[in-house]
């Protein structure tokens, strides 16, 4: 069983590690605008961050392994389907069909390990998931580059469809059916609410580099996000049972673990995305160099989420999770004072530090979430933690990608000619890693201002990474050293549940 799961956790993390290391060559295959291809990683992070609270509710409802099996099949289907896709627009609808499928598979299996496995054999269980979970990312970029190469950007989604068909085999055999006898289906209007709130800002963001911060799309997208998430909010304080329980908010360690849970998008997720574009676009790395060099970031994943878990034993979790977030932040900082065009070596060592950094609270994170809420309301802590988790990453790949995109186009400001709306494309091909295409679209530029504009852009915005980092740790620090949840708290929440 805990097999089954560990090879569904195998291949998320390759279904988005493996097509941002493609990128590039689906942009010359499919081709696109920088939009298009940014829906690439954030369909799927999107359609999977959205859905996991109300994948996680229907795990409780209708059966954890129900949702599992489901989940999973529907991935293999539409990775197959991925193989096939004949543009880059139905290659990101595809995407978020896998991203949804992904959410089912991953909320069914937590929610399972979390009635599997009590005490220390829990947080070992989480911890191996989390092992797991970084095998992919470690792996991933090498494994997509040497696809790439030898076979095209389509064999990607196909060795992903493969592994997945492993882990549904073992999990029709292996799991073990159960589900919350108190629980009384889906909040519709609350996922309903959720989902639109979080695609509408999401688009919104993405949209920013084109058409500005302060345009009239921008601010309806984002002023309809805000009202829908009050919609949420009012939504899920008037229900029985609520996809997400507000009250749980009230316990600083619940909080914590929230922080806890954003904080890797900042600090390292990103990076999956970011770094590739730069060794292939920017500094002109093969696929395969780039997923090598990607090693050093998630090769620490292999082992130290587990080692983490063990060290538990000794030291209070929270005080790992916020070490781990310092020594990340310092890699960050590292990594800032490393442009395009230098030695290896000094890309490589700040980018071993981050992933040493944030694999220390990685293998923690999905056992602490499950923790701090009853038993029989598993699916809903994994939905709740998940959701925190992966759309906060795809909300920080949209931010975090206006950032850069604005940052470049700062820097080609003073070039004379370009209209603004030349420019403002140019910098976002640029902050995609498409050189070519941004010289074509500035050819009054030298490719030595575009590549000194991109690394101070780049620069500027590993510093804001770092900051942010600081300030998750700080949070981490405070939130999470504050007592666990009363046991007669516990009792009295499932009593009411």
């Amino acid at each position: 069983m805990l097999a089954a799961v560990c090879l569904a956790a195998l291949v998320l993390p390759l279904s988005f590690t493996g097509p941002a290391v493609a990128t590039p060559t689906i942009a010359k295959a499919l081709g696109g605008s920088p939009i298009a291809l940014n829906w690439i990683t954030n369909a799927f992070m999107l359609a999977f961050g959205s859905c996991l609270m109300a994948a996680g509710a229907l795990a409780d409802s209708y059966g954890r392994k129900r949702v599992f099996i489901v989940g999973i099949a529907a991935f293999v289907l539409s990775s197959l389907a991925l193989v096939w896709a004949p543009d880059i627009l139905w290659l990101d609808l595809l995407r978020v069909l896998q991203g949804v499928a992904g959410a089912a598979a991953f909320s069914g299996g937590m929610a399972t390990l979390a009635q599997e496995f009590e005490g220390h054999e829990r947080t070992h269980a989480f911890s191996l998931l989390g092992t797991t979970f970084g095998v992919g990312l470690a792996f991933g970029p090498v494994l997509a580059g040497a696809m790439i190469q030898g076979f095209g950007w389509r064999a990607v989604f196909l060795c992903v469809a493969a592994l997945a068909a492993l882990a549904l085999a073992t999990g029709l055999r292996c799991v073990r059916e159960s589900r919350d006898p108190g629980a009384s289906g889906l909040d519709w209007p609350g996922a309903i609410s959720f989902t639109a709130a979080l695609s509408l800002f999401t688009y919104g963001v993405l949209g920013i580099p084109e058409s500005g911060w302060n345009s009239r799309p921008t601010l309806l997208l984002l002023g309809a996000s805000l009202l829908l998430l009050l919609a949420f909010i009012v939504i899920e304080n008037r229900v029985r049972r609520p996809m997400l329980d507000l009250s749980l908010f009230r316990y600083p360690r619940f909080i914590g673990v929230q922080f806890l849970a954003a904080a890797p998008a900042y600090s390292y997720v990103v990076l999956l995305v970011l770094l590739p574009l730069r060794f292939i676009g920017i500094e002109g790395y093969s696929a395969m160099q780039a997923g090598q060099m990607m090693m050093a970031l998630s090769a620490p994943m292999l082992v130290l989420p587990f080692v983490a878990g063990l060290l538990t034993r000794w030291i209070a979790a929270g005080v790992i999770a916020g070490t781990g977030l310092l020594i990340c932040a310092g890699g960050l900082l590292w990594l800032a004072q490393a442009g395009p065009g230098q030695a290896v070596a000094g890309l490589l060592l700040p980018m071993l530090v981050i992933g040493f950094g944030i694999s220390l609270p990685w293998g923690l994170m999905d056992g602490l979430a499950v923790s701090v809420v009853p038993k029989e309301r598993a699916g809903m802590a994994a939905g709740i933690f998940s959701t925190t988790r992966v759309a906060g990453e795809g909300v920080a790949l949209a931010i975090v990608a206006a950032i850069l995109a604005a940052l470049v186009q700062a820097r080609l400001h003073a070039l004379p000619g370009p209209a603004a709306s030349q420019l403002a494309e140019a910098a976002q091909r640029l902050a995609m890693g498409d050189m070519s295409q941004a010289l074509q679209l500035l050819p009054q530029a030298s490719h030595a201002l575009l590549l000194q504009s991109y690394a101070d852009a780049f620069h500027i915005l590993l510093y804001i990474l770092a900051g942010i980092t600081l300030l998750s740790a700080a949070m981490v620090f405070g939130f999470l050293s504050q007592p666990h949840m009363p046991a007669a708290s516990r009792a009295a929440e499932a009593e009411a549940a």
